[in-house]
C-alpha cells in the first residue's frame, strides 16, 4: 500500500514545518488513526524521524538517504507528475528491466528507478558503478513508433535538457561532453546516459534512455580507479541533496524533455543549450572511429546533432558516433 504512504508523506510535504494532525489525515484519507500511526511507525524504519507535538500532531523532521519509492511518489504529486514509476531495490541494469517489462507487453511510457544496480552498463559495454543508493539510476522506456533518422539528436537534446534542468533548478553549472556524459567544468563526470533502441523495419519500435546520475555519493564512495575522474552532485557543488526530491525532479524534466523532443519543440532551445553546456566546442579531440583515431578540432554539432570535425588535414567531418577524448594535461 505505497500509494497510501505516499499519500501520508505529501500532506507532511505540504505542511512543510507545521505538524500534521493525525486525525485529520485520516479523515482526509479515508482510513483509521490507528491505519496512520502503523503507516508512521512503519515509516520510521525506513528511516523518517517524525516528532510528535501535544495536541498538534506529527512534523516530518528528517528523510531517508537512500531512494524511497514513497518519498519520490509524493514528491511527484506536489510537482503534478503523472509518470508511472517502477522501483526496484535492486536490479541488474534499470535499462535491462525496461526492456523487459516493454517485452512482456508493458505500457509505455514509464520510467524504472533502482537504489542499486548490478550490472550498470554505459556506452561501448562499459560498466557504469552503481553501488551508492544515494544516487540515481534510471530509465525512460518508450514506444515513439519514428524514423530512425529522427532519433539522432535524441540523446545529446535529453543530456542538454538535463544540463539547464540541474542549472535552473539546483545552481549547478555542467558541461555535456558529446555525446552523453555530464561534467564538471574541469572534466569530472558524474552522469552518464545510454539510448538503446529496437528498430521495426524502418521505424523505432523501442526506446530506452537510460541515466546515470551521481547526486549524494563522496570520493569513498568510488572504487580507487575512479577517484580521480568521477564526481557528484554534492562533491562538486559542496552541498547537500536529497536525492527522493531529485530523483522526483529529474522524472518531470525527462518527462518535459521527451514531451519536447516527440511534439518537435525541442530545437526551440537546442541551440542555445549548446551553446551554454557544450564541453567540446574549440578543442582539440580524438575520435576513434571504428577503431581508427581521427584528431581534429570540434567546431559545434549541426542540426542533427552530429559533431562537426576540422581534421589535422583542414578537412571538415560530420561524425554521427564515436569516442572523444581530449589530449591530457
Amino acid at each position: 500500500m505505497s500509494d497510501l504512504d505516499s499519500s501520508i508523506l505529501s500532506a507532511f510535504l505540504e505542511a512543510g514545518k507545521s505538524p500534521v494532525s493525525g486525525d485529520r489525515l485520516a479523515k482526509e484519507l479515508g482510513v483509521s488513526r490507528v491505519t496512520i500511526w502503523t503507516r508512521l511507525e512503519r515509516l520510521r524504519t525506513q528511516g523518517f524521524i517524525f516528532e510528535a507535538s501535544t495536541r498538534k500532531g506529527y512534523t516530518l523532521t528528517s528523510v531517508p538517504e537512500a531512494l524511497n519509492e514513497a518519498l519520490v511518489l509524493a514528491h511527484l504529486r506536489t510537482l503534478k507528475v503523472t509518470a508511472e514509476v517502477e522501483f526496484m531495490a535492486v536490479v541488474d541494469s534499470t535499462n535491462s528491466e525496461a526492456e523487459r517489462r516493454i517485452a512482456l507487453g508493458r505500457q509505455a511510457p514509464f520510467f524504472v528507478l533502482a537504489q542499486k544496480q548490478t550490472a550498470g552498463r554505459g556506452r561501448l559495454g562499459r560498466k557504469w558503478h552503481s553501488e551508492h543508493p544515494g544516487n540515481l539510476y534510471l530509465s525512460l522506456a518508450l514506444r515513439p513508433f519514428i524514423p530512425p533518422d529522427r532519433l539522432k539528436p535524441f540523446t545529446l537534446w535529453m543530456g542538454l535538457a538535463l544540463c539547464a534542468h540541474l542549472d535552473e533548478v539546483h545552481g549547478v553549472r555542467l558541461g555535456l561532453k558529446w555525446p552523453n556524459d555530464l561534467q564538471t567544468a574541469d572534466g569530472r563526470k558524474l552522469a552518464g546516459m545510454l539510448t538503446e533502441a529496437r528498430l521495426d523495419a524502418d521505424t523505432v519500435r523501442d526506446l530506452v534512455f537510460g541515466l546515470g546520475l551521481n547526486v549524494t555519493a563522496q570520493t569513498k564512495d568510488f572504487p580507487a580507479e575512479l577517484r580521480e575522474v568521477a564526481t557528484s552532485l554534492a562533491m562538486s557543488s559542496k552541498r547537500d541533496f536529497e536525492i527522493n526530491l531529485v530523483a522526483a525532479q529529474i522524472v518531470a524534466a525527462l518527462e518535459r524533455a521527451w514531451d519536447d523532443f516527440s511534439n518537435d519543440r525541442w530545437n526551440e532551445n537546442f541551440k542555445n543549450y549548446w551553446k551554454r553546456y557544450d564541453n567540446l566546442t574549440g578543442k582539440t579531440v580524438t575520435i576513434q572511429l571504428r577503431g581508427k583515431p581521427v584528431s581534429g578540432v570540434v567546431q559545434g554539432v549541426d542540426d542533427d546533432g552530429s559533431l562537426i570535425l576540422n581534421d589535422t588535414a583542414g578537412q571538415r567531418m560530420l561524425i554521427s558516433s564515436g569516442e572523444v577524448t581530449l589530449p591530457k594535461v
